[in-house]
């Protein structure tokens, strides 16, 4: 059998039939199998818009070697009697529990949240107007923060071809589409997401894992530089799991337990982070000024990603767009305000949205070094300010026009937030340096996007990153422990499903070698 790649531009509702004949019509085949390697859609030409798509031929009429194969994760079983305690289920703990039971640990996954159904029936009961569930929310509970803000599956992580190939084939296991595997911006949508992380949970209790949810990390006991138990809390019965390693992937939410950690002696230190708002537009805004046409077949909605770069401004980026999406009350805590975004498989939404953030550096922000406790009071401080403007989780907004001329102009469109919005002087409630570097790059967006200035800004958008880092040694135990590993963005290390997941793979390898 000799094989062959292909770059092909295709319309962007080609079929499969259509891919066939154009593989046979180019390469005079009669008998041939293919796989898609890579697609991306081109829309920088409006008036010619197509898909880019590399494929791999295999066939017997064909000469030339058979491809290398990708590089694959080789997961060692034998039975171990060590022990394992993964606290939070999110993707850099469910991956990393996932991987250390294959490999023959013994481990324990502890989740403060709920489990993901009845995490959607609390966070619906929520936007209905009822109370704010702490065990059932947009931040905590199984899946995490990722299963209810769009399954995006795309990062600019280096080296985690392996990672990337385990995570996405145990997604397609579980319920996935295959073009994930294949797509250059994959997405899983909120509501596929849901239905895949269960049978990702239950391979991982098919292979003897246990999971508990509802169950709290309240503290950890030490004896030197070891962990030697967990202490946890579940329905008000507090206990303890003894393990010979831990591994906490606990999210950037877990202000608390980025707290005890360091009460503990967890090294960590503070770093850049983004913080802005929320921006939403009609989607058929955006497919208008991206394509040229309100419609595109074969594609679900339009995307952009915009940077804004100045001298005398902070960068300004926007980062997580849900084409067809909706804007969601993210917040952790109760009496807090934040927000996020989310898109289902469909992205068949009236509106888009995005976050539109600027890259900051909280000591030239503040004027003053500051720690790492001292950066997760000024967030949360931010998020009771925003919570307070409007004595609820009604969001502050404003036009976008209006942040860019700092005037209020006495209206807001609709919106998808389910919550509700209230006009408000918004360029007021950030830093000033925040607030002037959100405008510029605002004024620079609404040049690269016809209309851009027509859509709403909304809320705090603060949690794209963590603002601090856990501080690692070469083998990613953390400083100063011998058996303590912290994974994923409450590491500080990643950001993003993908990235986070990988993180988790990582651990887990260096914990098994």
């Amino acid at each position: 059998m000799g094989y062959k790649e292909l770059s092909l531009k295709l319309s962007p509702d080609f079929s499969p039939d259509e891919l066939r004949q154009t593989v046979a019509k180019i390469l005079h085949l009669s008998d041939f199998s293919y796989q898609i390697i890579t697609q991306s859609l081109d829309a920088r030409k409006k008036d010619s818009i197509h898909w880019l798509v590399r494929v791999g031929v295999t066939s017997k009429e064909l000469k030339g070697p058979a491809p290398t194969p990708a590089p694959t994760l080789s997961i060692p079983y034998k039975k171990r009697n060590q022990r394992v305690v993964v606290v939070g289920s999110g993707p850099a703990g469910l991956f990393s529990a996932l991987v250390l039971q294959q490999a023959g640990f013994a481990v324990t996954l502890i989740e403060r949240g709920k489990d993901v159904d009845a995490r959607a029936e609390s966070i619906a009961t929520f936007e209905n107007g009822g109370i704010f569930d702490p065990t059932g929310n947009y931040a905590f509970g199984e899946g995490g923060a990722g299963t209810f803000s769009d399954g995006k599956l795309t990062s600019r992580s280096k080296h985690i071809a392996k990672e990337r190939h385990y995570i996405l084939s145990r997604y397609i296991e579980a319920g996935a589409p295959d073009e994930i595997a294949y797509l250059a911006h994959p997405h899983l949508g909120s509501d596929h997401l849901r239905s895949i992380v269960k049978p990702l949970r239950q391979t991982f209790q098919t292979l003897g894992g246990d999971i508990q949810f509802e169950t709290e990390l309240k503290n950890l006991m030490i004896e030197g530089s070891t962990i030697m138990e967990a202490v946890i809390e579940n329905a008000s019965i507090t206990r303890t799991l003894k393990a010979d390693i831990f591994v906490l992937a606990t999210g950037h939410s877990a202000y608390e337990t980025y707290r005890l950690l360091i009460a503990l002696g967890v090294q960590f230190k503070t770093k850049h982070f983004a913080l802005g708002a929320r921006i939403e537009h009609p989607q058929t805004l955006i497919n208008e000024a991206q394509w040229g046409t309100p419609r595109l077949s074969g594609v679900l909605a339009a995307e952009y990603r915009l940077t804004s770069t100045t001298a005398r401004h902070l960068p300004v980026y926007t980062f997580c767009m849900c084409p067809g999406g909706t804007v969601v009350p993210a917040t952790a805590y109760p009496n807090q305000s934040s927000v996020n975004g989310m898109s289902l498989q469909a992205r068949d939404g009236h509106f888009a949205n995005a976050a539109c953030v600027a890259a900051i550096n909280l000591d030239s922000i503040l004027g003053t070094e500051t720690s790492p406790l001292a950066a997760l009071d000024w967030v949360e401080a931010l998020e009771r300010q925003f919570f307070e403007t409007t004595k609820s989780y009604a969001l502050p907004a404003c036009r976008i026009d209006d942040f860019i001329h700092q005037k209020l102009s006495g209206s807001l469109d609709s919106t998808s937030y389910p919550l509700g919005l209230e006009l408000t002087p918004l360029w007021t409630m950030f830093p000033e340096q925040v607030g002037t570097s959100i405008q510029a790059g605002l004024v620079d967006f609404s040049r690269k996007i016809k209309g851009f200035e027509t859509g709403t800004i909304m809320g705090l958008e603060s949690k794209t990153s963590a603002p601090i880092q856990s501080l690692r040694e070469d083998d990613l135990l953390c400083a100063g422990f011998k058996n303590l590993y912290l994974a994923g963005e409450g590491s500080g290390h990643s950001g993003g499903i993908m990235s986070s997941a990988a993180d988790g793979v990582k651990i887990a390898m260096r914990i098994i070698a």
